[in-house]
Order: structure tokens, then sequence, then C-alpha cells
């Protein structure tokens, strides 16, 4: 998936051959993205352009459910505008969507956690209604945390810090033994980790990347009490979202330590320079590995 580049160039040759009246806005590339690259088009809309995505299975998925998402949700999410289909110059989808302003978290801070964990608890209200049959499911996401055994195993045995392996243990342990979820499923994000959310004047004003997004268990979602609110912040934030029992806490605070290994472990791919590593997550995955712990 990596042989061809994708450029401007490239990204202008696509519009004028697709959607002719998008090529003369201005394309400038915006940095990160793995499974996809982002390029700004112009002042409000993206090009999604699949890269090391096998399939084009999340980008599909993006296009057939946001819309359906979008009007009920209270922060800016990304909205399919325009389809672009593989093609001899691209032999894989690229979407043209909205653009979500502000900075990603793993570029940026939260300095209001009391607005921001509000805001984070009214999307995930809104979010966290009964999905239709026809949605998409998932095996792991979305799913009881015991189905992610192998996943937390890779993780906790890569970077899990020897001082604190029994603490991270104990909170995993108490999350797979945590009654499941009895519920019908959900909407679920299955993904909010720092540089899928974006913050402005401290605090969050939009939610990306909605690729794994499933019908499951909310507890994946809530999880992000402790991967992106400030420490001392998920008591509140447990409170405005007024829905997760004791069971739904437990099994989000070991999905959460999970989600603080693997972004430790992008991290020190990262400082190794291996593929699709990522320096910065590091740090952000061992502070929030921390809140886990304390439980804040």
């Amino acid at each position: 998936m990596t042989e061809i580049e994708i450029t401007a160039e490239l990204v202008r040759d696509l519009l004028r051959e697709q959607h002719p009246d998008l090529a003369g806005l201005a394309v400038r590339e915006v940095e990160g993205g793995w499974g996809n690259q982002m390029w700004r088009l112009g002042d409000e809309l993206a090009v999604r352009m699949q890269r090391m995505d096998p399939t084009p299975e999340l980008q599909l998925k993006e296009r057939r459910w946001l819309p359906v998402l979008a009007p009920r949700l209270p922060v800016p999410v990304p909205l399919p505008v325009r389809f672009g289909e593989p093609s001899e110059r691209f032999p894989k989808h690229w979407t043209v969507m909205t653009w979500v302003p502000g900075e990603p978290l793993d570029h940026g801070s939260i300095s209001r956690g009391d607005h921001a964990a509000d805001t984070l608890a009214g999307f995930l209200r809104a979010l966290h209604v009964e999905a239709p049959a026809d949605a998409p499911v998932s095996t792991d996401v979305g799913a009881r945390p015991g189905n992610c055994a192998d996943g937390f195993e890779h993780f906790f045995q890569a970077v899990g810090p020897h001082d604190i392996a029994a603490e991270i243990r104990a909170v995993w342990d108490d999350a797979v033994a945590a009654r499941a979820w009895e519920g019908p499923p959900v909407w679920v994000h299955g993904d909010l980790h720092p540089a899928n959310v974006v913050v402005a004047d401290g605090t969050l004003s939009g939610i990306v990347d909605f690729g794994s997004m499933v019908a499951g268990d909310p507890a994946w979602d809530l999880a992000a009490a402790w991967v992106l609110l400030p420490a001392g912040t998920a008591a509140r934030f447990f409170d405005v979202y007024a829905r997760a029992d004791e069971a739904a806490i437990r099994r989000a605070r070991g999905l959460a330590a999970m989600k603080s290994l693997f972004l430790m472990l992008m991290g020190q791919n990262g400082d190794r320079g291996l593929p699709g590593g990522k320096p910065h997550w590091g740090p952000a995955g061992r502070a929030a590995l921390a809140r886990v712990l304390k439980g804040v």
C-alpha cells in the first residue's frame, strides 16, 4: 500500500478527473494519518486518501453512516460530501469531507477540563443510541474486553512498565471479570484517542475518524474518560454521562489501560524509527495510564 506516493499534484489531478469544480481550491497536506492521509481542500473541506488501510471498508463505512449520525451529534464531525472512486491514476478510494476546525489533541492540550468532560459526555450520550440491525459489528472493537485478551497481552508484554505491571494486570482482569453489556448494541466510535479528537480554546471542539465505528458496548468509548481527559475529571464525565453502571465503568477502565499501552507502543515504535510509529504518543500513553491506575 506504500508504492503510490500521494502528493498535492496527485490530489489535484484526481479532483480534475472526478470533481473538477473543486480542483481550483488550495491543496495542503495535513500532518499525521496512517490508514488514510488527509489533505486540506480550501478552508472548509478535506480529502481523505486511502493509504495503509488494506481495504476501502473503513471509508465506505464513513460514507454510509456519518450522514445518518452527524445531524444528532452535538459537536462537529466530518461529513462526506463527494466520493472519489478508484481509477488508473489512483486505484484506491478517496472521499471529500467537511473539515473539522481545531488542533488534534496529540498536538494540543485541554486546559478547561470540566468543559471538556461535559462536552465529551454530551457527545457520547447522543452517539450511544441503539444501532440499526444493519449497523457494522466487530469481534473485537465494541465487544467485551475478554475478546481482546491477545491484543492486551501483546501491548502489555511490549511496553508494560515492570514496576506497575501488577496494577495494570489487576485493572485489566477486573474489566474482563465485569458483567458484560446487556443492553442493545449502541453506536460506538471505537477509536477515541488523542489523534482522533480536536481541541480549540482549551477544550474538545470536534471528533474525527469514524472508520472504527460499530454497534456494540459503549464502554469502548467511555474509556476516553481516562485516555483523553485531564486528571481529576473522570468522575464529572461519568456524572454527566449518567448511563454507566459499575460494570460499565470497570470495563471502560480496563479498555483504557489497553488503549494507553497501545499509545505507549506506538511511541516506542516512533522512538525506534519504525514505520507508523508516533514518538509523541508515548508521553500521552504514559499520562493516560497513570490516570487509569489512579482511577481519576
